[in-house]
């Protein structure tokens, strides 16, 4: 799997665009401000649907136009695969093939995308709900109706809380509608869950090994999920179902006194343990990085396990910010298997094989020439 071809009309800095890549590692060198990041967000857009930069996508419509188009080329399964991405400031429009997708979700997973930006190295000090995201994004790439439950998961908690909300202030005495939506929101949330679970057990089998390495074999990484209610990682759907049931039963009042969901998947969390001890508090910033590096890694050859193809690998100015041994490791990782991009102010000091080796882009202005 690989991107043949990134076209862009309107999306940030950029007028125009059309540009091809190399099917192995491309970096595109720029200055600040230049649109080196931008056309990263492009790419990572193209599988997502969405900025990991931004909530509002009128940001990514360049000034006084009317929409931004991100669109693309994908190979894959031995086939050419057209993707287009339209923003307008009323809402946006996928196809696959030139085909509109009804659903986002349904457009979700034909581009599979591994990003590391700066930011991901706090992925373990940071907030839950960076931690949260992190693990939603990558596996609606592997179950796309994982996207499905989570939004429709969302749509119905703003939904619930409003109404709780209303039973706070008295507006609404009537408990038979919060238990209604408590049904829908139960439906959906065991499905989370179910998934979330699932897919821990698969982040534990590759990033476990791989820390392992990247600490010269010294450090044993731990993964936990946190959940905000007592549950069984081993549970089925219907035992899922039945606990939150129970659960919501038991804070009914709490939640109405509170004005809001007290638990669910909007509030769990990942935990990373090193030799047992919790590396968001006890952990050193070098122990932090290895962490989120062998996440990074281990989503690669995850994802390649479940579907078959390596997915495109995104380094956002991240390899200054890694020492020799681990910006080498990374680079070792990915060599000859992976199409990466990395973008960055410059290649000094970067003396891996593979980064002089690779397809050399320079952005001026929302300008992109090949060198």
């Amino acid at each position: 799997m690989y991107i043949k071809e990134l076209k862009l009309k309107d999306y940030r800095n950029y007028k125009e665009l059309d540009i091809t890549f190399d099917n192995q590692v491309n970096v595109i060198i720029g200055e600040n401000a230049q649109g080196k990041t931008n056309l990263l967000e492009a790419l990572y857009i193209l599988a997502f649907t969405k900025s990991y930069r931004t909530t509002n996508d009128r940001e990514l419509i360049k000034w006084n136009a009317e929409f931004a188009k991100v669109s693309g080329v994908l190979y894959k399964k031995n086939r050419n695969l057209p993707l287009e991405l339209i923003f307008h400031k009323q809402g946006k429009k996928a196809k696959i093939n030139h085909l509109e997708q009804s659903k986002l979700s349904e457009y979700i997973g034909a581009l599979n995308i591994v990003m590391f930006a700066p930011e991901d190295l706090t992925l373990v000090k940071g907030s839950p709900q960076n931690r949260r995201r992190y693990i939603d994004m990558e596996l609606g790439q592997i179950q796309p109706m994982y996207v499905y439950h989570l939004g429709e998961y969302q749509k119905i908690l703003k939904q619930r809380n409003h109404l709780l909300k209303q039973l706070q202030q008295k507006q609404s005495p009537d408990l038979t509608l919060l238990e209604v939506v408590t049904e829908q929101l139960i439906a959906h949330a065991s499905h989370v869950l179910l998934g979330r679970f699932k897919y821990l057990k698969l982040l534990r089998s590759w990033a476990i090994p791989i820390h392992y390495e990247i600490s010269r074999e010294l450090e044993h990484l731990r993964i936990e999920y946190a959940p905000s209610l007592q549950l069984d990682e081993e549970a089925t759907l219907e035992d899922l179902k039945i606990s939150l049931a129970d659960q919501f039963k038991k804070i009914e009042k709490n939640e109405i006194f509170r004005g809001t969901t007290l638990i669910g998947p909007h509030r769990d969390d990942l935990l990373f343990f090193i030799n047992d001890k919790e590396v968001k508090i006890y952990g050193s910033q070098g122990q932090q990085r290895t962490t989120a590096l062998a996440l990074k890694l281990a989503e690669i050859d995850l994802i390649y396990n479940e579907i078959g193809s390596y997915p495109i690998l995104l380094l956002d100015d991240v390899l200054s910010e890694l020492d020799d041994f681990r910006q080498s490791h990374l680079l070792s990782a990915i060599e000859g298997k992976v199409q990466t991009f990395v973008s960055t102010t410059n290649i000094d000091g970067i003396n891996h094989e593979t980064i002089q080796k690779a397809a050399l882009f320079e952005v001026v202005n929302g300008v992109v020439t090949k060198k």
